[in-house]
C-alpha cells in the first residue's frame, strides 16, 4: 500500500487481532467511566493520577484503533507494548493494596496471576501487530 492510498480497515481482520483491538478500546473507555477506580490503583510516588488515568485511556483507545489498520498496526503494537509495561507498577500496587486490606485468597490469587498475564498480553500484542 502506497502512502498516497487512503487508510482502509481490512475486511479480513483476524479474530484475535479484532479481539485485541476491542479489549484495548473497551479498557480505554473504562478509564473515563471509572476514573477513580483506576487512580486508586496507582502508586503514591506517581504524580497526576487523574491525568495519567486519562492519558492511558486515550492511549489504549488509540492503540486499539491503530491495530485495525495495516498502516498503523506496527506502531500501535509498539505503543501498546510500552503502555503495558508502563502500567505494571499499578498492577503491583493493586496487589499490595489487596494484601494490606487482607482481601480474600481468590482476589489475591487473581492479582498474583495478573502479573505473568501481563507478559502474555504483551506477547499477544506482538504476535498480532508484527509484519507477516
Amino acid at each position: 500500500m502506497s502512502p498516497s492510498e487512503p487508510v482502509v480497515l481490512s475486511t479480513k481482520i483476524p479474530w484475535l487481532r479484532l479481539l485485541l483491538a476491542l479489549f484495548f478500546i473497551v479498557a480505554g473507555i473504562l478509564h473515563f467511566v471509572f476514573p477513580h477506580q483506576y487512580a486508586s490503583t496507582m502508586p503514591s510516588w506517581l504524580p497526576w493520577h487523574g491525568e495519567l488515568v486519562a492519558l492511558s485511556g486515550v492511549c489504549e483507545i488509540a492503540g486499539g484503533l491503530g491495530v485495525l489498520s495495516s498502516q498503523t498496526r506496527m506502531a500501535a503494537g509498539m505503543g501498546l507494548i510500552l503502555l503495558s509495561l508502563a502500567v505494571l507498577p499499578a498492577n503491583i500496587q493493586m496487589l499490595i493494596n489487596a494484601q494490606q486490606a487482607e482481601k480474600g485468597v481468590w482476589i489475591l490469587t487473581l492479582l498474583w496471576l495478573r502479573l505473568p498475564a501481563q507478559g502474555m498480553l504483551i506477547y499477544w500484542i506482538w504476535r498480532s501487530t508484527r509484519r507477516p
